[in-house]
């Protein structure tokens, strides 16, 4: 009574608030069904005549008279937003039926048994159990009676298609079909259309068969298999891991899997390295992951290749601490335990391989422990099941997909009911159908589309695909056995982690073996000791300068053009001051830096060649240009043994100006830039999960190779013209440029030194210190030949000798350390002509008229005069031209016959006397 009254109030409440929203004030009284009525609890007739809403949380009961039953829920809810439970479903009273008099409805059925998943060991009993649920509910197709018809489809698209014409066209007729696995679905819903049959799937989780346009009335209770790559993408991220590999079965769930996650990670920045397939061994695959140094990889595979693939991992030692393996959770839980004639591995070696390993599989089971359509909790269910299994319930197939075949048959036998209903109305009957009749197909297919209930997997409900949503379970294989180590909805990017998760090495691998770089650096000492030498040149070099340029008025030093013995100087300190920017490297400066070491390296080396050898180039050239000439006119040879400055330094400038527009054109086009040169990896010692690249750093433009070609031919060439300028010199003696010799001598190991360091160093680019060390050595050798040969000579002259010496031994003396001698009798002989080709010339007509006067005496006696001439002139025509030939000068006599012995008397005294009586 008081319940009662407690219930009167808050109805007399919900009218004095009538205006307040349905939400708090609770729902409407609703008609009872015909042949039937509505038990309200706790209230009389005349309350509820009096009422016209009851409160939420309040429950009705419908009954029904005679022996008529309720056909559809039988109790309902208010709820808060002011509506009944299950408005969607009707409630009816109907005639209770014999079972007997029960019309069936046919099923036909794939569960594959065997094959890559013989899901169908579990599924099939697990599909009986909801048969036998539904048929025994009078309030869910009171009229008709679910059968199934079944076959082993192996989970083999071969054999299904035998036995999918074995349903079709054998009766009895099927209402609708319900294959297993995804390569056997994927036949059967392609084909079931042309027989406008629904296809209902408990197992297949290909992402291929969420296409509408494809598979226009497929619907499945197995998630895609699209909604464990959400997950992995989340544990990748979780785990820091930016690189994957994959492998996988060449089949089209699995290959349409990985599409799907390929595109996933890459929009997370994630990246499959390397991605590689089988159709039925997998060795080579194994071996080239472990060949590309895999680390963190995703195995898509059935069951049977699963073994056959971790034989293989476990010879490739493709396991333990540096590696993950991704696999798919819907494999039995001792799957690596079954005996296998396919493989060669025992139970042993498969435990090793698999330890650690993590698994992401749909959650199939409702972890909620609450009663659903067919009134049992998940746990229930599951010992049910199990007890009908039999011993060993771990070890059958299919055993975690059992709820989703369970409530597959549920949603089937609720659209079918509901589909019952809607064609009463029409006047039309579910045994009315057949494979022609498309409007009882569109029913199905209506009443599957609008699908909701609760089932012992969870909360069954179709998408605009006909797939099904649900929790993901993250597993790990720990000591043999698997352990949840969180949840991942999906839907709500929400990651539910119990930090149990285990790790061989105490902590999750890399994703790829760690990469040390090391750069290697020119040896500290080499460039300490090389630049020492080089600091020590420059200083030589400074000291020669300013020797030049303080004797530059005396005559020996003016005779050697100290000009452009100067240039030679300052291009040594240049070419030496680049010695240090080739030592620079990432030890000493900046990256950022570099560009500028390697444009000083260039234009230093450049400018200081073309000046140093430019200036001796120059000397050499004149030389040869004027002492070599074949010119038989007198005052043309003098006129080219002229020395005329400008021209020399017009040379020096031109050759100069070639190297800047060919630097500048290359600096500007393609300048020199940072480029890293990388060496074979490298292990350290010990078992570290490391390894170490050596690079080095060099200066290289796009097209280094052209430039090079050019600079290397010009300078190439230009050496080689030097030595055979300076070889065909070498016997040319002259003080207008008193050190050619010496210059000639520079040439000769400049140009050896640059012609065997630089193909050398080409060589050697790849071996930091070789390379220094012979290109350094070279500039600086070069340098220090070219100074002490041009400049050491001409200190020690003028220290020993002094400035101060008059003209003329000055005169005598000049000439270099080399050939002072040659000079000194070149000078002699000179001016012995220059006073003998005077007397000759006054002489001459004295001469013609001796002729004159021999000839004469010759007529008048001959015999005394041939006596006399025998004593003194054996030939007179002889003895006057071997005297004096126009042509050739008495110096003739002096040079021919003072080889030896210089001075006039050197030549006969006879003849020179004969000339003066």
């Amino acid at each position: 009574m008081s319940h009662s009254v407690t219930l009167l109030c808050a109805l007399w409440l919900s009218r004095v608030h009538g205006s307040v929203d349905n939400s708090t004030t609770g729902c409407r009284i609703i008609h009872p069904p015909r042949d039937g009525g509505i038990r309200y609890r706790g209230l009389t007739l005349s309350q509820v005549k009096a009422v016209e809403t009851l409160p939420v949380d309040y429950e009705i009961e419908f009954v029904c008279r005679g022996e008529r039953e309720i056909s559809g829920p039988k109790v309902r809810k208010c709820q808060r937003d002011g509506t009944w439970t299950d408005m969607d479903k009707p409630s009816r009273c109907l005639r209770r039926t014999d079972s007997s008099r029960k019309k069936f409805l046919h099923v036909g059925a794939l569960f594959p048994m065997s094959g890559g998943w013989p899901g169908g060991q579990a599924c099939h009993p697990a599909a009986q159990m909801a048969l036998e649920d539904v048929n025994n509910r009078r309030d869910i197709l009171p009229e008709y009676e679910l059968k199934l018809i079944h076959h082993d489809s192996q989970c083999d698209p071969g054999q299904a298609t035998r036995h999918l014409y074995e349903l079709l066209y054998n009766d009895p007729i099927k209402i609708m079909l319900m294959p297993g696995c995804s390569s056997v679905s994927t036949l059967v819903a392609e084909a079931a259309r042309m027989w406008h049959l629904i296809v209902l799937s408990y197992g297949s989780s290909s992402p291929a068969l969420s296409n509408r346009l494809r598979f226009p009335t497929f619907f499945r209770t197995h998630p895609s298999a699209t909604l464990h790559n959400p997950t992995r993408v989340q544990l990748f991220k979780k785990w820091g891991w930016t690189k994957i590999a994959t492998i996988q079965q060449t089949t089209e769930v699995f290959t349409s899997t990985l599409d799907d996650l390929e595109e996933r990670v890459k929009e997370a920045g994630i990246e499959i390295t390397f991605r590689q397939s089988f159709f039925s061994d997998p060795t080579v695959p194994v071996k080239n992951l472990k060949r590309q140094d895999a680390r963190i990889i995703v195995g898509l595979f059935y069951e049977t290749e699963a073994r056959k693939v971790f034989c293989e991992v476990y010879k490739e030692r493709l396991f333990g601490k540096k590696y993950v393996w991704f696999l798919i959770g819907w494999y039995a839980d001792n799957w690596f335990k079954t005996p296998d004639p396919s493989i060669n591995c025992t139970v042993e070696e498969m435990t090793r391989a698999v330890e650690g390993h993590v698994t992401t599989e749909i959650v199939m089971l409702n972890p909620e422990n609450t009663r659903g359509i067919s009134n049992m909790t998940s746990q229930e269910f599951m010992e049910k099941l199990q007890k009908r299994l039999g011993k060993d319930p771990e070890g059958v197939g299919g055993l975690q997909e059992a709820p989703l075949a369970y409530d597959a048959i549920w949603a089937l036998a609720l659209a079918l009911n509901k589909t019952a209903y809607e064609l009463s109305k029409k006047g039309l009957w579910l045994e009315d159908f057949n494979y022609n009749n498309d409007n009882i197909s569109r029913e199905i297919y209506k009443a599957m589309n609008s699908s909701s209930f609760d089932g012992v997997s969870g909360h069954v409900v179709f998408d605009a695909s006909g797939s099904r949503m649900a929790w993901t379970l993250i597993e790990q294989l720990q000591g043999g056995i698997y352990k949840k180590i969180g949840y991942y909805d999906s839907t709500k990017d929400n990651l539910s982690w119990y930090n149990n998760d285990k790790w061989i090495g105490g902590s999750p691998p890399a994703d790829h073996t760690k990469v040390i770089i090391t750069f290697r650096y020119v040896s500290q000492k080499l460039f300490i000791s090389v630049s020492v030498l080089a600091g020590l040149g420059i200083l030589l070099g400074f000291v020669c300068l300013s020797f030049n340029i303080y004797n530059s008025h005396v005559r020996y030093i003016q005779n050697s053009q100290p000009h452009l013995n100067d240039v030679t100087a300052a291009g040594c300190i240049l070419a030496l001051a680049a010695v240090f920017p080739l030592g620079l490297d990432g030890y000493h400066i900046e990256t950022w830096h570099f560009p500028l070491v390697c444009q000083a390296r260039l234009w230093l080396l450049g400018l200081g060649f073309s000046l140093a050898y430019g200036s001796m180039f120059t000397k050499i050239w004149w030389i040869h240009t004027a002492f070599t000439k074949k010119d038989d006119k007198k005052e043309r040879r003098k006129q080219s043994q002229t020395v005329e400055p400008w021209k020399l330094y017009s040379t020096v400038g031109l050759l100069l100006g070639l190297d800047v527009v060919v630097l500048g054109i290359w600096q500007i086009v393609d300048p020199l830039q940072r480029s890293i040169e990388e060496f074979t990896k490298e292990e350290p010692r010990g078992d570290l999960d490391v390894l170490i690249l050596p690079q080095l750093e060099h200066c290289s433009s796009v097209k280094m190779n052209t430039w090079l070609g050019i600079v290397y031919c010009s300078k190439g060439l230009l050496l080689l013209l030097g030595i055979f300028l300076a070889y065909e010199t070498k016997s040319v003696s002259t003080e207008k440029i008193n050190d050619h010799r010496a210059v000639g001598m520079a040439i000769y190991n400049v140009a050896v030194l640059c012609l065997i360091t630089a193909p050398v160093t080409m060589i050697l680019s790849s071996q930091q210190d070789a390379s220094f060390a012979f290109s350094s050595l070279a500039i600086v050798f070069s340098a220090y030949i070219t100074l002490v040969v041009l400049f050491v000579p001409k200190m020690r002259r003028l220290i020993t000798r002094g400035e101060w010496q008059s003209e003329q031994q000055d005169t005598l003396k000049t000439g270099s350390s080399t050939n002072n001698n040659e000079e000194e009798k070149s000078r002699l002989l000179e001016r012995e002509n220059q006073e003998l080709g005077r007397i000759i010339a006054e002489k001459e007509e004295r001469v013609l008229e001796l002729r004159q006067q021999l000839r004469s005496r010759r007529k008048q006696s001959v015999t005394p005069r041939e006596n006399c001439s025998d004593n003194h002139y054996p030939n007179s025509s002889g003895a006057v031209s071997s005297l004096y030939q126009p042509g050739f000068p008495l110096a003739r006599c002096l040079v021919a016959e003072g080889g030896d012995k210089l001075g006039r008397n050197s030549c006969d005294g006879s003849r020179v006397h004969l000339l003066y009586k």
